[in-house]
């Protein structure tokens, strides 16, 4: 890509905005949306005259757009984190985050300053990632083992949730999985003197008490780390109807190095690695039994963050997912790089990997009559492949997607109808191109001929979009999209666009009067109630 324009004003500072205000509404936002639509991402960059280093370290900002009746208001509100308050009561960093190291308080002398890089850190709990539903509740969370209760009318900060005072963990993705039931399965890792372990976590799906939170969480398996003191970098696992799929990717994490961080002055960041000598490893856990599969599926390397969908077919389990043959990314996302322009912006962009949308077919009935060296993908018009090599089996993708998907920089925040389609085969799903290092169109791509849709707008940049459907839904893509569309340009308005989902045009839009950031990951809350 060539002539970036900058968007140095999309990840700066901004004010809360603690009480609803109106929104401008153009063109007509369907009556029977009513609830709000909630999102999560950072908000503030810099604490005094300290600086936040890395785009995932600023302090968690909630959103709430609150749709009734065709109309439009918005509140923001900074998470009370502890790590939120101790900053703001010091005025300075105290905490460190991915790619921030908290430095010695400069009032303090040389000898005390040396000797505080020996003391214990505090552990962020800045949950600035997504909002997730555990037992009916709202929670901000990240990938570290806290996180918070919210009230999504108000989006005050209620309770902190440790998941180590529940399940032997030290974190937990920001992506769980729901079955229609409501028990939610998740991923933590936990680190013992035999090494790294990845555990499978099961949160059953309501309350004994109406102040619980996790309570009766277990682990449903563990797995061993392939490598014992540098694990895999995970953001998210895949799910079936009695399956999931954890993928051990070829981005490591150095403990060594991470755990002497401090030491050293260096932030986590700097012990994040990929190794592409590495494998991409499969492993599928049954849901019922907790039982890790005797079958290792490998694949070459790989970097993915996103699932699509997952869903079983006869005695295959197909994968959808947002991949790419390159690792070198996470550590892209400095604000420093976010807010280059000319030629030094366009560098970064190209260097950065590109996500695109891929189908791994792994057959399930894998024993020692099966054939070596054949393809045991036979679905009909399937171009993955599968091959028993020894005791493992080899993969490869289908591509999900036609030559048109390249001129828009690959698709990320990958979005399906949940509710009804999340384990079940699905035609369609939706998400961001690509052509900037954040989202700056939306996509539609329909896997019957793998032809697609986009809107885009000239100058703004559009965030992960979510589907809901229509109350009188007879068709998988009966519904609306929402997406918060950002602007660098100080002169024009962030705006909560509504698509049909269907025929992917504008319905309507409804601009802010206030400065919002590009943020992660949000959700639609269509009852607005908490408990407890």
């Amino acid at each position: 890509m060539h002539d970036l324009p900058s968007i140095e004003n999309i990840v700066t500072s901004v004010e809360e905005t603690p009480q609803a205000i109106s929104t401008k509404v153009t063109g007509q936002i369907p009556e029977w949306i009513n609830g709000s639509f909630l999102r999560n991402g950072p908000g503030k960059f810099e604490i005094g005259n300290d600086k936040f280093n890395h785009w995932f370290d600023g302090m968690a900002l909630l959103h709430q757009f609150k749709i009734s009746k065709g109309q439009v208001t918005y509140k923001s509100r900074f998470l009370c984190s502890d790590c939120y308050l101790y900053n703001k009561e010091n005025n300075r960093i105290m905490v460190s985050e991915y790619g921030t190291v908290a430095m010695p308080d400069p009032c303090k002398n040389f000898f005390q300053r040396f000797l505080s890089r020996f003391e214990i850190p505090r552990n962020s709990d800045n949950a600035s990632v997504s909002l997730v539903t555990y037992k009916g509740d709202y929670y901000a969370c990240t990938e570290s083992n806290f996180m918070y209760r919210v009230d999504p009318e108000t989006l005050e900060t209620m309770k902190k949730v440790d998941w180590s005072k529940f399940v032997a963990v030290n974190g937990s993705t920001a992506h769980p999985h729901t079955d229609p039931d409501g028990t939610t399965y998740n991923m933590g890792n936990s680190y013992t003197i035999k090494g790294a372990f990845y555990n499978i976590i099961k949160v059953p799906p309501t309350k004994k008490k109406p102040t619980e939170t996790l309570e009766g969480a277990t682990v449903l398996c563990t797995i061993p780390s392939i490598e014992r003191t540098r694990p895999s970098y995970y953001h998210s696992f895949a799910m079936t109807e009695n399956y999931l799929v954890f993928i051990e990717i070829p981005i490591k994490l150095d403990l060594l190095k991470i755990v002497t961080g401090r030491l050293r002055g260096t932030s986590i960041s700097d012990g994040v690695y990929w190794d592409s000598n590495l494998d991409t490893i499969f492993y599928v856990i049954h849901k019922q039994t907790g039982k890790v599969s005797a079958t290792k599926y490998r694949a070459k390397p790989m970097t993915t963050f996103h699932q699509i969908n997952a869903y079983e077919e006869g005695n295959f389990l197909i994968m959808d997912l947002c991949a790419s043959d390159n690792g070198e990314t996470i550590n892209n996302y400095m604000i420093q790089n976010l807010r280059k322009s000319g030629e030094a912006l366009n560098e970064v962009y190209n260097k950065m990997c590109k996500m695109f949308p891929r189908r791994f077919v792994l057959p399930l009935n894998v024993n020692d009559d099966t054939p070596c060296d054949q393809n045991l993908n036979t679905r009909p018009n399937s171009t993955a492949t599968a091959v028993k090599i020894a005791n493992e089996v080899h993969c490869t993708h289908e591509d999900l997607h036609g030559e048109d998907l390249y001129k828009y920089g690959g698709l990320e925040f990958p979005q399906i109808n949940y509710a009804k389609y999340n384990t079940r085969p699905y035609r369609y799903f939706y998400g961001c191109g690509f052509r900037h290092l954040v989202g700056d169109t939306l996509i539609k791509m329909d896997l019957e001929g793998k032809h697609m849709m986009v809107w885009e707008e000239p100058g703004f940049y559009p965030s992960e979009p979510v589907f809901i459907p229509s109350p009188d839904a007879t068709e998988e893509d009966d519904g609306v999209l929402m997406s918060v569309v950002i602007t660098p340009d100080k002169d024009k308005s962030a705006f909560l666009l509504v698509l049909d989902a269907k025929s992917f045009q504008e319905l309507g839009r409804a601009e802010v009067p206030v400065n919002i950031p590009y943020g992660f990951h949000g959700t639609f809350n269509a009852t607005a109630h908490v408990e407890g």
